[in-house]
Order: C-alpha cells, then structure tokens, then sequence
C-alpha cells in the first residue's frame, strides 16, 4: 500500500481559488487524485480540491514556518 500525505478528503463547503499552474503540475496534481482516489475508495471529481489540503498539510509539517509563527506570536 502506498503512503501518502493526504488521507480522505473531508466533505466541505466548496473553496473557489483561482491559480495558474503549469501544465506538469496540473498533471501531477490529475494523477495525485487518481492515486488517492484509489487508495481512498473515494474518487475526486476535482483535483483542484485536493490544493487547499496540499497547502494546509505542508504548511502544517513545514518546520521552519513552524518555529517562525512561534516567534511572531511570541512578541
């Protein structure tokens, strides 16, 4: 079984965003939808909403971004 950094993807409000990405990213992003969607039992009808999680998970696991906000919030 693959380990990925995503698990299931909450059932939400929709988020719109508007990003530009290059087309291998848009590709990867296509391909990453269909791994998790596998490996879920749940397929993603958009793979656009799999960027908010992205972003949110490596943010959150972002070391440096970590002890930054510490220090802002500790002055």
């Amino acid at each position: 079984m693959i380990k990925l950094k995503l698990s299931a993807i909450p059932d939400e409000r929709p988020v719109r965003i508007t990003v530009e990405l290059p087309a291998t990213v848009h590709r990867d992003l296509v391909a990453y939808a269909e791994v998790l969607g596998r490996e879920t039992g749940h397929a993603i009808a958009d793979p656009a909403k799999l960027v908010v999680p992205m972003l949110a998970r490596f943010m959150a696991t972002d070391r440096a971004f970590s002890r930054s906000r510490r220090e802002v919030r500790g002055r």
